[in-house]
């Protein structure tokens, strides 16, 4: 029927029956969307890429992302379902526990609060460098000049001690990587692979660092060494989870200082106020938007019989802004009494880099609500965002008052 043709429009039949998270126009039209799948078919079943369920609200993702016995991410996390061979596994994401938690702690150590608070300084330093490389023009486009460079030149520098030279073209190889839908996703993912593993028997060569990829190159798994294949989709974890998702929430909270002027101006009043912010913002505009879990036995969700082997896709984004768990669900509001968001994910998945992007959302923001005035998104700007896993805008060219470089 017309409704569920590619490119059409996205109808209430489109939405009970021909979700499509690849789907152009769900990109365009993504948080009108979802509300509506909450409204109308919270748990819907869709046919398209061979059949799979949808979850939009709070309750239900918490419960199949927490039910990790029933809702498997090792059985199958992307909708349609690419088979991958263990040497390309990404590891703790597609396996279970207990497994998946050995994979975990090793990682996990390296980015609590305490690890992590050395960065700030030499993070500060970086974002300061980057908008001197801007604030001169009083325009850029910020992807390209501070959003997308930003979170890989400070993992690369401070968590994996890797060139940043290499960061161009990991960045490429990730971005395609993520996209279910593209032609050379699995050639992406096996370039990704192959730098990783070259990079890895560098850092074999050059000696310990005492850093995370340290900890996974020696780590004992069930009593033994750990493999190749392993480590190398260790690392892969870090690296795609260290990209993007940072970039994404910093485009769309560009996008919505220019749309609402007084929310930087507050902040920069009030800069205390920036820690809450960064919280309204990961909930309104998180970036990892959705992930999918694979049915190990007959199980039901808000009414609905999920079978053996089904797909569920559940949406991180929506439940952030499902109107029963967030008063004002659309609203920018550092007033909230609770702000219980899942933009990290829920369950033993949830993810490790927490800390780390929070830290890097705070001392972003800080310098940019102080350093630029006056910003604006260009009249002619066309936005578009690339959504599948990750959502982040494809472009923000702005403009705004030009300013001095910082003193060095």
């Amino acid at each position: 029927m017309a409704s569920a043709e590619p490119g059409g429009p996205i109808t209430d039949e489109w939405v009970e029956h021909h979700f499509d998270h690849l789907a152009p126009e769900f990109a365009r039209d993504f948080h009108p969307t979802l509300a509506r799948a909450r409204s109308r078919c919270p748990v819907a079943r869709s046919d398209r890429h061979g059949g799979f369920w949808v979850a939009s609200r709070y309750e239900d993702v918490l419960s199949i992302a927490q039910d990790w016995r029933t809702f498997s991410s090792e059985l199958g996390i992307t909708v349609p379902h690419v088979p991958s061979a263990a040497s390309m596994k990404i590891f703790p994401v597609t396996i279970d526990p207990p497994l998946q938690r050995t994979f975990k702690k090793l990682v996990n150590a390296h980015f609590t609060p305490a690890k992590i608070a050395p960065w700030e300084e030499p993070t500060r330093a970086l974002v300061n460098r980057l908008i001197d490389g801007f604030i001169e023009r009083g325009e850029c486009d910020f992807m390209d000049d501070f959003a997308r460079p930003f979170p890989g030149l400070a993992f690369f520098d401070l968590a994996l001690h890797a060139p940043a030279e290499d960061l161009d073209e990991v960045n490429g190889y990730a971005t395609k990587a993520s996209l279910p839908q593209a032609p050379d996703r699995m050639e992406s993912l096996r370039a990704l692979a192959g730098w990783i593993g070259g990079f890895i028997e560098r850092r074999r060569a050059e000696g310990p660092r005492g850093d995370v990829v340290d900890a996974v190159l020696g780590a004992e798994i069930e009593g033994r060494p750990i493999t190749h294949a392993e480590a190398v989709g260790t690392v892969q974890l870090l690296v795609m989870g260290g990209l993007d998702t940072t970039a994404g929430v910093l485009g769309a909270a560009m996008l919505r200082f220019c749309a609402h002027p007084e929310i930087p101006a507050l902040l920069r009043a009030r800069p205390e106020l920036i820690p809450g912010a960064v919280e309204e913002l990961l909930r309104l505009d998180g970036s990892f938007v959705c992930i999918g879990r694979t049915a190990r036995h007959d199980a039901e969700i808000g009414g609905h019989r999920i079978k053996e082997g089904e797909q569920v896709l559940i949406y991180w984004a929506s439940a952030n802004r499902d109107e029963a768990e967030f008063a004002d669900p659309d609203g920018f509001d550092l007033d909230r009494p609770s702000n219980r968001h899942i933009a990290f994910g829920a369950g033993p998945h949830r993810c490790v880099g927490s800390n780390l992007a929070r830290m890097n959302l705070r001392v972003a923001l800080d310098a940019l609500v102080h350093r630029l005035d006056g910003v604006e998104l260009r009249p002619d700007a066309d936005i578009d965002f690339h959504s599948t896993f990750n959502r982040a805008p494809l472009s923000v060219p702005i403009t705004f008052a030009p300013g001095g470089r910082t003193e060095t």
